[in-house]
């Protein structure tokens, strides 16, 4: 049951294509217990009335799972990338301030073309090879030690903010973000993986890749899967040093 006295005040950048300019519109609607960013957003989207009382085109943004799994509602929420779908209203300070992620092009309003970061997982191979004329079998077995911490890195959901945090994503640079770096250690990890080690090692040593990577550890505190980003980096510049020195003295090394 909503509770008309009380209201849920929201200040979304809006936008409504990539070529036209922005702007700040404010809605007001009414709370309801539990109430998470995506919930709000739907309400606008019922009854899309700015707090003029105008009616307005309804906010375009992406939502998919709502349980924080699938990481299309990524947008800055009261200045930090985050999950709309996991954003209490009860613990937001309001006018609770609404944007999208910076870090990729605009769609509109808080939608934003993630392409970049799908393409950068083509890149570095980001999946193993299973596909052929006949069949493979189970596989070998992951050791239950590698298993565990490969788990933490196969949480990752694309959601961007570990990009839209890291200081080397920005439009001077080519760098292709944490997330699909960190991706590379998984991979290699499994079993079968193992085949494509070289190539998607290869792939982070060139431009754009593991050296452009700055250290500032953002990723690290505003992934929300707490995945642990900056160790994983670490363990693929040890990886790529031993890969480059093989490079140099060829396969045999």
């Amino acid at each position: 049951m909503m509770t008309s006295e009380r209201m849920v005040r929201l200040s979304i950048k809006r936008q409504a294509s990539p070529d036209s300019r922005s702007y700040v519109e404010e809605f007001a609607i009414p709370y309801r217990p539990n109430m998470n960013v995506t919930g709000a957003l739907m309400e606008i989207r019922k009854n899309p009335v700015n707090a003029k009382g105008e009616k307005v085109e309804p906010v375009v943004w992406e939502s998919v799972c709502l349980e924080e799994v699938c990481g299309s509602c990524s947008m800055l929420i009261n200045g930090k990338p985050r999950q709309a779908c996991s954003s209490l209203i009860d613990q937001l300070e309001q006018p609770i301030r609404l944007a999208p992620l910076s870090s990729f092009p605009i769609v509109r309003d808080l939608m934003v073309d993630r392409e970049q970061l799908f393409d950068a997982l083509k890149r570095v191979h980001a999946w193993i090879d299973i596909d052929g004329p006949f069949d493979l079998g189970p596989g070998p077995r992951m050791p239950e030690r590698t298993r565990r911490w490969a788990y933490e890195l196969s949480k990752c959901m694309t959601c961007g903010c570990c990009l839209e945090a890291c200081p080397n994503v920005n439009p001077k640079s080519n760098f292709m973000g944490p997330a699909p770096i960190q991706q590379v250690r998984l991979f290699n990890a499994h079993p079968t993986g193992k085949m494509n080690k070289e190539v998607r090692l290869s792939e982070i040593m060139k431009s754009g890749g593991i050296t452009s990577c700055g250290n500032s550890q953002n990723c690290v505190e505003v992934c929300p899967k707490s995945i642990p980003i900056t160790t994983s980096i670490a363990h693929l510049n040890r990886e790529t040093t031993v890969q480059s020195f093989k490079d140099f003295f060829g396969g045999g090394f």
